[in-house]
């Protein structure tokens, strides 16, 4: 039997045995399924046409954008200063346009005057200000810390003053909603955002059941065709059986369910920056733990060679087909198609050289047992992914796998979230991110940020080059300044982050985002999706429509 073969075989029968929701949250048990389905609401009669309901895996947490949303997403009750289009670049939502001082600290948003919240009030630079001010003073991830105050300049005209250059300013506040000062309450905004900016209004918020949104037929950008939308929140599973019982119009899924075909719905499949990959440590163990007493270094993976002989073998589109069910693509980088990504940092598959480069730092199997070892140290180590997420486990099978082939056992662990992040800086782990702005790079990457106690830079990368590139991405004046300098971090010719320069991550695919909808429901051109299944789907609500 071929080794495609062999590995179609094995990651068929993971992906039967133990089935898991994207995300990597477990399955709900057929009874919780049956309560799901039962309280999902009929869905909508399709000749009014105005009214959609969408079932989606993960609950916000809040709909308080100054608690922050996530991953780059545009709030879903709140107008913002800016926001992305479907390519990933910046147009003006309450600003009608911004300066930048000539030190790079000051930016100026002038607003329009034609925005109003949902009792009439108008919105002006006291809310905008009254926002930030307060994102600022809670350092939440809405992650504005890095900014000094946001001032007043008159009714329509705000200057935010940072504390040092940051170019990914922009790309922050394009995902920071602005809220009421005059109606805002910090316990009970979260949950009942009564008064808001955006095309939809809040109507109704049931935890662990159903948000209800109704259009705002007052938005200064035009009312949305569809005017009453209902969200329920249920796994893949119950969600599916949703769409067999008609009872909702739009439902996230997974790869493993694509294949179902249910009259009156079609599978679409949206490219995502959601990737999952494996971080290797590369320090040696020499003892040493983290600051909470975690050991970290690994004398395995602290060799570039190993690291980089895993990335070269790794056939990503073998594993996309077979563990995602063709619906993935290879990934290369945490930011696969972004503006801010380099492709020449990619790689091929090229398993005699990943051989070869072993054999040339003197790696051999001198025992015959399969394994190359080097001063009497086999070429072996663990890669943890959670339990219970077998999407994760699929890919690390399929990686470790392949990586025989070149005499390198990787065991491939699973492990509860808490065991994992004690063990993660002395481990390899399946991890996963994907953001819509390259301040995730600079969290991974930068030095001052390596074995710190968060998930973050666990490999314990450290590089005076690349922090010299990220501090001049951060101190840019211009967008594209910054985005040629957050491509020279992955990978300059010489040195970088990517699988081509230092290795620290061997990345292997990113995840399509899979939706059953009803047919005649166009979701809109959406955007590559970041990390996250459930929220970057609706984030273009306004622009939803049913078709003729």
């Amino acid at each position: 039997m071929n080794r495609k073969k062999w590995i179609a075989l094995l990651l068929a029968a993971v992906m039967v045995l133990s089935l898991a929701a994207c995300g990597g949250t477990a399955s709900p048990s057929r009874e919780t399924q049956e309560q799901q389905t039962a309280a999902a609401p009929e869905a909508p009669a399709r000749e009014a046409r105005d009214s959609v309901v969408i079932a989606i895996a993960t609950e916000m947490d809040t709909l308080d954008p100054t608690r922050g949303w996530g991953h780059g997403n545009a709030p879903l009750l709140q107008s913002t200063l800016i926001r992305y289009t479907a390519d990933m670049t910046f147009e003006n939502d309450l600003a009608t346009g911004y300066t930048l001082s000539e030190d790079g600290l000051a930016y100026t948003f002038t607003l329009r005057r034609d925005a109003y919240f949902t009792d009439g009030e108008q919105v002006t630079a006291d809310d905008v200000v009254f926002t930030l001010n307060k994102c600022i003073a809670d350092q939440t991830s809405a992650d504005l810390a890095y900014a000094e105050k946001a001032e007043k300049v008159d009714d329509f005209t705000v200057t935010v003053t940072l504390k040092s250059p940051v170019s990914f300013f922009l790309n922050t506040i394009a995902s920071i909603g602005i809220v009421p000062e005059h109606a805002y309450d910090p316990e009970t905004y979260g949950t009942n955002p009564a008064v808001s900016s955006s095309p939809y209004k809040f109507v109704e918020w049931k935890q662990q059941e159903q948000l209800i949104l109704e259009a705002n037929e007052n938005y200064y950008d035009g009312a949305p065709a569809i005017k009453h939308v209902t969200i329920v929140f249920m796994g893949e599973d119950a969600a599916l059986a949703a769409v067999k019982a008609g009872q909702v119009d739009a439902a996230c899924s997974a790869a493993t369910l694509a294949a179902t075909q249910v009259e009156g719905y079609h599978v679409e499949a949206v490219p995502s920056a959601d990737n999952r990959g494996f971080t290797l440590p590369m320090l040696p163990d020499e003892g040493k733990t983290t600051e909470s007493g975690y050991p970290y270094g690994n004398n395995v993976t602290c060799n570039l060679e190993i690291r980089q002989a895993i990335a070269y073998c790794i056939d990503r589109e073998l594993v996309a087909e077979v563990a995602l069910n063709g619906y993935g693509r290879p990934a290369y980088s945490e930011n696969d198609g972004m503006p801010w990504n380099n492709p020449e940092g990619a790689i091929d598959t090229d398993v005699e050289y990943a051989k070869q480069l072993l054999a040339d730092n003197g790696w051999v199997d001198t025992d015959g047992d399969g394994i190359v070892e080097k001063d009497g140290l086999k070429a072996e180590f663990t890669v943890l992914y959670p339990s219970g997420d077998s999407v994760r486990q699929a890919i690390g099978m399929a990686a470790a796998e392949q990586a025989k082939a070149i005499g390198i056992h990787i065991i491939i662990e699973g492990t509860s979230w808490d065991d994992l992040a004690r063990r993660m800086f002395s481990c390899g782990v399946v991890m996963g991110w994907g953001a819509a702005t390259p301040s995730e790079t600079y969290y991974l990457y930068r030095s001052q940020g390596a074995l710190l106690d968060d998930y973050y830079n666990p490999e314990g990368y450290m590089s005076e080059i690349t922090d010299g590139y990220m501090e001049s991405a951060l101190q840019a004046k211009t967008v594209e300044e910054a985005y040629a300098y957050w491509q020279k971090v992955q990978w300059d010719g010489e040195t970088g982050t990517s699988m081509r320069g230092q290795c620290p991550w061997v990345w292997i695919v990113n995840l399509d985002h899979i939706y059953f909808l009803r047919d005649g429901l166009s979701i809109g051109e959406q955007p590559i999706h970041p990390h996250g299944h459930s929220i970057p789907l609706i984030q273009n609500l306004q622009n939803w429509t049913w078709e003729e």
